[in-house]
C-alpha cells in the first residue's frame, strides 16, 4: 500500500556529545573520526568542509547524508575507477562532485521526507529521492534507492545529519542507460528500440545545450509481460500492432503503446497522492492515476486483470498498480516507476484538470526560492505570451499563503496574457478561474478560450475576503470536441493589478 507507509516516524537521535547546540555539521563529523574520518577527508578534498562548518547564506542550514567509513571502503572496493581512498581524493573533479552530492542546500529532518524527491537540491545541483522500505521486522528510509538511513535526525547548530550505510553515487545515467544496465526489461527495451523512442528515453538533461523536458517512465518487468502471455518482444508486437510493422510511425499502435508509458513531466510517487487526474503522455491519449485511496491506481475500472477469491470474498483487480519499494528511480532523464500489469492504451475518462503554469521550466526553477521575479525574455517561456505591461512570477514564502502552491503570475496595467494549456479529454466542463479579487486597484478582465469569450466581465476588485483574497470564479460551461491543447487568454477591460492563480476545468 502507498498511503500510510510513513506512519512510523523516526525519533531524533541523541548525538551523545555535550553542547550539541554549538556543534556544526562539520564538528559532528570531526568528533567521531573513528567512524567518519574517510568522509571528512572527502569533504576537505572537495572543498566544502568550511561550508558545512558555517551557516547557510542562502537557506536555513544544510542536510548531510553521512556515510560511515565502512561504506566508503565498500564503495572503493566495488569501484572500477579507484583502488584506494588516496586515488579518490586525488581526483579533485570527482571528489568535488561526490562531496557536494551528499549535502542538501537546506535543513530537512526525516519527519519532512517525502515519498519522492527532496524539496531542495544538493550543492551539486542534483535531486535526491527518498523511499520508505518496510520489511517484516524493520522499516527505514532509503536515499536514491542506494543508501539506507541508519541514524536519522542528528540535529546540529547549522542543520541535520542523517547517517547512511552506503555512499551515494552521483546519477549520470539516462533512463535508457538504466534499462540497458539492468536485466529483466528486455521486452520493453526492444519495443523502445523498434519504435525509435529509445532516443527519447536517452535524454541527459545535464548535457550542455539540452533544453528538452525530463519525463516519467512507467515500466513493466519482463515477468509482468510473461504473466500476461508475452514471452518475447515479437509476441507483444504481434498483439499490439498485428497489421502494421512500421513501428516508428507515431500513428502506429506499438509506437503509441511505448509512448503511453512516458508521462510528459517528471513526477514521483508522492506527486500522485491525494489527487485523481489525467496525465499527459507522449502518446495520443492521457492516462489516469487515482491517488485518493490507499493505493495509487492507474486507469481504475478500464480493464479487468484478475479475479481473486479468498475465503468466499471476491476481489476484482481492475487497475494497474505500482511496485512502491522499487519505484522512484532517478535518472538524468527524469523518474522511473515500476508497474504490475501490462499497461495498454484505454479511452480516458474526464477528470478535474487544474493548470497552474507549471509547464514552464523557468517557473519551476524560480519556485525553488521565494521571491518576485520579472520575466525579462518572452523567449524564456514556452506556453505563455503577454503584452502591454511587465509580467512577474511570484513565489510566496509562507506555506499558509492562500494562492494554490503559493505562487501566481502578476501584472499591473493594461494587459493581455495567453496561456496554452495541455490537452484535455473531450467533453463538457465547467471552467473556473482563480485570481486575487480583494483590492480596489485590481483590474476588470474578460477571459477567452480558443478565441471565444467565456462568461461576462470579471470584476477583480471584489469576490475575495480579508482572510482569503483569492476567489474561484465560474466562467461557464464549455464543450471540448477533441483531445487537444487549448489557449486561455485574459484581457484587461479596465487596467489594474492582476494576480492569476490558476485555470480549472471540472467535468460537467
Amino acid at each position: 500500500m502507498f498511503a500510510g507507509t510513513r506512519s512510523c516516524e523516526p525519533e531524533p537521535v541523541e548525538a551523545g556529545f555535550e553542547d550539541m547546540i554549538d556543534m556544526t555539521v562539520l564538528d559532528y563529523v570531526m568528533e567521531d573520526s573513528l567512524r567518519f574520518s574517510h568522509f571528512l577527508r572527502i569533504l576537505e578534498a572537495g572543498g566544502i568542509d568550511k561550508t558545512v562548518g558555517a551557516y547557510n547564506p542562502d537557506r536555513v542550514g544544510y542536510t548531510l547524508f553521512l556515510p560511515e567509513n565502512q561504506a566508503v571502503e565498500r564503495f572503493i572496493s566495488e569501484s572500477d575507477r579507484f583502488s584506494s581512498l588516496e586515488e579518490l581524493l586525488a581526483d579533485r573533479t570527482y571528489v568535488s562532485t561526490l562531496s557536494r552530492y551528499h549535502v542538501v542546500n537546506g535543513e530537512i529532518n526525516a519527519d519532512e521526507f517525502p515519498f519522492g524527491a527532496l524539496p531542495e537540491r544538493t550543492l551539486s545541483e542534483d535531486i535526491l529521492t527518498v523511499s520508505f522500505v518496510v520489511e517484516p521486522d524493520t522499516s527505514y528510509y532509503k536515499i536514491n534507492n542506494q543508501a539506507p538511513v541508519i541514524e536519522p535526525n542528528i540535529e546540529t547548530s547549522n542543520g541535520w545529519v542523517h547517517v547512511i550505510s552506503a555512499v551515494l553515487t552521483p546519477i549520470t545515467f539516462t533512463t535508457y542507460d538504466w534499462m540497458e544496465q539492468h536485466q529483466g526489461y528486455s521486452i520493453f527495451k526492444q519495443a523502445a528500440d523498434a519504435t525509435g523512442l529509445n532516443e527519447t528515453l536517452d535524454l541527459n538533461a545535464k548535457e550542455e545545450g539540452v533544453t528538452a523536458r525530463t519525463f516519467t517512465l512507467l515500466l513493466e518487468h519482463d515477468s509482468v509481460f510473461n504473466r500476461s502471455g508475452f514471452q518475447t518482444f515479437s509476441d507483444l508486437a504481434a498483439y499490439i500492432s498485428p497489421e502494421n510493422d512500421d513501428f516508428t510511425d507515431p500513428g502506429n499502435p506499438l509506437y503509441n503503446f511505448v509512448a503511453y508509458h512516458i508521462l510528459a513531466e517528471t513526477r514521483f510517487l508522492d506527486d500522485f497522492a491525494e489527487i485523481s487526474t489525467n496525465y499527459s503522455t507522449y502518446s495520443d491519449v492521457p492516462l489516469n492515476i487515482n491517488g485518493l485511496g490507499l493505493d495509487l491506481m492507474i486507469n481504475k475500472g478500464k480493464q479487468i486483470f484478475d479475479t481473486l477469491i479468498h475465503q468466499g470474498d471476491t476481489t476484482i483487480v481492475d487497475y494497474v498498480g505500482f511496485f512502491y519499494d522499487e519505484s522512484n528511480i532517478l535518472t538524468q532523464s527524469g523518474a522511473i516507476h515500476f508497474i504490475d500489469q501490462v499497461m495498454e492504451q484505454v479511452r480516458p475518462s474526464r477528470q478535474i484538470m487544474t493548470f497552474q503554469f507549471h509547464e514552464e521550466l523557468l517557473f519551476n526553477e524560480l519556485a525553488q526560492e521565494p521571491g518576485e521575479y520579472l520575466v525579462e525574455e518572452p523567449a524564456s517561456l514556452d506556453y505563455i505570451t503577454w503584452s502591454g505591461t511587465d509580467l512577474f512570477y511570484v513565489k510566496e514564502a509562507s506555506e499558509d499563503y492562500p494562492a494554490w502552491s503559493q505562487d501566481y503570475l502578476f501584472m499591473d496595467g493594461d494587459f493581455s496574457i495567453s496561456y496554452r494549456i495541455p490537452r484535455i479529454v473531450q467533453g463538457n466542463y465547467m471552467a473556473l478561474f482563480g485570481a486575487e479579487a480583494y483590492n480596489f486597484e485590481n483590474a476588470l478582465v474578460e477571459v477567452y478560450i480558443d478565441g471565444k469569450k467565456l462568461g461576462g466581465l470579471i470584476d477583480l476588485t471584489t469576490g475575495g475576503s480579508a482572510g482569503n483574497p483569492y476567489a474561484q470564479i465560474e466562467l461557464g460551461t464549455i464543450n471540448f470536441l477533441r483531445y487537444e491543447e487549448h489557449t486561455i487568454e485574459v484581457r484587461s477591460l479596465i487596467p489594474g493589478r492582476f494576480s492569476w492563480d490558476y485555470i480549472r476545468f471540472e467535468p460537467f
